[in-house]
């Protein structure tokens, strides 16, 4: 194993410190979890793609049909928040941030 260069210490980073002990840094939740969000994201993707060209039905009819679930399942949520707000006595819903 090549010695490091002890002189170059001051320029030598956290990671680097850490890799002549042997050691590296934890990867962090946050780190863990946008990882796994996106491979999610990526796999919801491509599944749709690929239900989308399976589909049985034609072009139009399916989108019709995906807008008018997009809708209800929309609808749906509304009336959640709107429930829970009742719920916890909230009067008005909460400000979108997009």
């Amino acid at each position: 194993m090549k010695m490091p260069n002890i002189k170059n210490i001051k320029n030598m980073d956290k990671d680097e410190l850490l890799g002549i002990l042997g050691l590296r840094t934890k990867d962090s939740f946050a780190g863990q979890m946008t990882a796994t969000l996106a491979t999610f994201g990526v796999g919801l993707l491509v599944g749709a793609g690929v239900a989308l060209l399976l589909a049985p039905k034609p072009g139009r009819e399916l989108r019709e049909q995906l807008r008018t679930k997009l809708r209800r399942a929309e609808q749906d949520q509304q009336d959640q928040v709107e429930s829970t707000n009742a719920v916890s006595g909230l009067t008005e819903a909460p400000a979108n941030h997009a």
